[in-house]
């Protein structure tokens, strides 16, 4: 068996072989389907690692990781199906994702355009979660899964599969990985892994990337420049679209910790303004609270900029009395004043507050998208490029940029409860109305 110390030679001299006269991927496409963009050297390492003229053709499998947009889930699913239908005949396969709605519209749509467009017959029966594939004389099967918690791994128990692709595997539950590589147990079988990174006590990185030659997996880390699509300004507009933690890993590529406060680059002079005049646009984002404080946020927004006009933070330990629902409630009618509110945003665990906003009928009420480090990405992007401004008058949103903070003792990214709900309320009205607001370029500053 060649060691990985030769395998590691082999790979620097195959590297430096693949060109576009040596390595012929054959993708000449049917007009209409799908346009290829000329192949990386790294994508061509993904499309080609398992042919039989690689030297890593006996791995166990792949690992693709690094930045975002940097080509990894396109190769990747494409050379999964290519090696699948070379390999086996008549098998199942497994194309795993976060939920099946994130798998179908990251993963399974394009991959079918590519297919198509290489010849392959491809069936979806979308009520079975199942893409049937056909070349030739062969023809395989290829179910799609959802791990998105831990009771995901309940999905694919029973099943014999010769492969599995796991896409954004750093976003799923090690039970639900376990269950579906265990259930790999036709001669042959691969595992297929992509993923943006996380921080370095994540169980990917200590379980599969740090003992990748001890699973005789290869490991390929990607960055944008792997993307041979991407034209610079669209390279430029990425990188000023993360700070922090999330630039790291994000851009850079790096496993990184979420250290100190969440909100680094939340600058007085930059995002606090000492009154909002003239008018705009109104939401109201609220973070409810019976014992701990209830935070409520007045936001305008007006030529791109979204502006904290004004708050209502109640603290029921702080003061000893707490309030219903009711006083809650008239205490927002209250920030509202008369102007037109387009949407209440509210915290949505809190069903009694919702009820008593409906109730009351002057307010359209929506439940916050409440996903903590998505949201925390967001906010901060937003904040970095000036498109978040809080009036001076908010004090205690203000107090709690300036004290939120990242758990040094957690291993996974997690906020310390204290100093959050006006944050809270924040990351709500971004994740929920912002987000949607705001066209992509305006997260930068460029139109």
């Amino acid at each position: 068996m060649t060691t990985w110390t030769k395998i590691d030679e082999q790979i620097t001299a195959y590297r430096k072989a693949l060109s576009d006269s040596t390595i012929k991927l054959r993708h000449q496409v049917k007009q209409g389907f799908f346009k290829f963009k000329p192949f990386s050297q790294k994508q061509k390492m993904v499309l080609t690692w398992w042919c039989p003229s690689s030297p890593v053709k006996d791995s166990e499998g792949i690992i693709a990781d690094g930045s975002i947009r940097s080509g990894k889930t396109v190769c990747m699913s494409l050379s999964y199906v290519m090696w699948a239908m070379q390999a086996f005949d008549g098998q199942n396969f497994a194309i795993c994702g976060k939920t099946i709605g994130s798998l179908r519209r990251n993963v399974m749509f394009w991959l079918k355009l590519m297919l198509r467009s290489r010849g392959y017959a491809v069936q979806d029966r979308r009520s079975e979660n199942l893409m049937i594939v056909r070349r030739g004389e062969r023809l395989n099967y290829f179910y799609q899964f959802g791990g998105k918690d831990e009771r995901s791994q309940d999905l694919i128990q029973g099943i014999t599969l010769a492969g599995v692709l796991f896409d954004e595997v750093a976003l799923m539950p090690e039970s639900f990985v376990n269950q579906a590589t265990a259930r790999c147990s036709v001669t042959g079988s691969k595992f297929w892994f992509n993923c943006n990174p996380e921080g370095p006590q994540h169980w990917f990185y200590t379980n599969w990337i740090t003992k990748c030659k001890k699973r005789r997996l290869l490991y390929l880390h990607f960055t944008m420049d792997d993307n041979l699509s991407l034209d610079e300004e669209i390279k430029a507009r990425y990188q000023s679209n993360f700070v922090g933690v999330f630039y790291n890993r994000f851009v850079m590529g790096l496993w990184c910790l979420a250290t100190g406060l969440v909100y680094p680059m939340f600058d007085r002079d930059k995002n606090t303004v000492p009154e909002f005049l003239g008018t705009g646009r109104y939401w109201i984002s609220i973070d409810y609270g019976i014992q701990n404080p209830f935070s409520a946020g007045l936001w305008c927004l007006r030529d791109g900029v979204a502006t904290r006009v004004a708050e209502y933070y109640h603290d029921g330990r702080k003061t000893k009395q707490q309030r219903t629902d009711e006083e809650h409630y008239a205490e927002v009618e209250k920030l509202a004043g008369e102007r037109y509110i387009e949407r209440v945003v509210v915290d949505p665990s809190a069903s009694s507050f919702i009820e008593t906003v409906y109730r009351h009928g002057r307010f359209p009420v929506d439940k916050a998208k409440n996903d903590v480090i998505p949201g925390i990405a967001a906010v901060s992007s937003l904040l970095a490029a000036g498109k978040i401004q809080i009036c001076e008058c908010c004090e205690d949103c203000i107090r709690e940029f300036e004290a939120y903070s990242w758990d040094p003792d957690k291993p996974e990214d997690t906020v310390i409860k204290e100093f959050d709900h006006a944050m809270d309320d924040v990351r709500y009205f971004t994740s929920t109305i912002l987000r949607n607001e705001l066209r992509w370029v305006d997260w930068n500053g460029k139109q």
